[in-house]
């Protein structure tokens, strides 16, 4: 036998073979789903109630990872993000997800049920009841932002630890995809300034 028939009847065995073709399968399935889930979007579902009424609980959602490659994370954004230092310090280990009210170079107050950037009020049509604390005024660092949860009586979020820094946000969060009757969009209603 030839060495170019044995490649010839190497090669269709290969092809003919079912389990290496699995195994060629799950293997481009693999790399494919990690390329994916790595550069491009996420699943993710909502495990507690502080982005009511926006996100309920167990919610399931897409983060999508590129937009921020190309543009700043704007007001109003609602993100994903791993636990900042302060979060880790506290042994928190899971991604949280919070709406972005604040962003470099601002200075965010809560007073009197209503939030404050730069001295003007913002419109808050998305949330489930005014907060009932007081915070700031506080300007907020380069290449941080302040985020708050929907339900502002009810999240744990800047208010209490501080700052986001950009380099541990995961992605944001676009569109939900269950339960059905609740499947769409995350930004129905334009509410913010600037």
């Amino acid at each position: 036998m030839t060495q170019s028939s044995k490649k010839n009847k190497s090669s269709q065995t290969s092809k003919n073979n079912p389990w290496i073709e699995l195994i060629q399968t799950v293997i481009t399935a693999v790399i494919l789903s990690f390329g994916i889930r790595t550069f491009l979007a996420e699943a993710r579902y909502i495990p507690s109630s502080s982005m009511r009424p926006t996100l309920e609980v167990n919610d399931r959602l897409i983060v999508e990872k590129i937009s921020y490659r190309f543009r700043e994370p704007i007001r109003g954004d609602v993100i994903v993000f791993n636990p900042t230092e302060s979060l880790e310090a506290e042994n928190f280990k899971d991604a949280f997800i919070k709406r972005i009210i604040g962003l470099p170079g601002e200075t965010v107050e809560v007073k009197a049920g209503k939030v404050y950037v730069d001295g003007e009020k913002i419109s808050e049509e998305y949330i489930f009841e005014a907060p009932n604390y007081n915070y700031g005024p506080s300007r907020i660092p380069e290449n941080e932002y302040l985020v708050l949860g929907d339900n502002r009586n009810n999240s744990y979020d800047s208010h209490y630890w501080g700052f986001v820094p950009k380099n541990k946000i995961v992605g944001k969060a676009f569109v939900r995809f269950w339960p059905f009757d609740r499947l769409g969009s995350l930004y129905e209603q334009p509410i913010y300034l600037k």
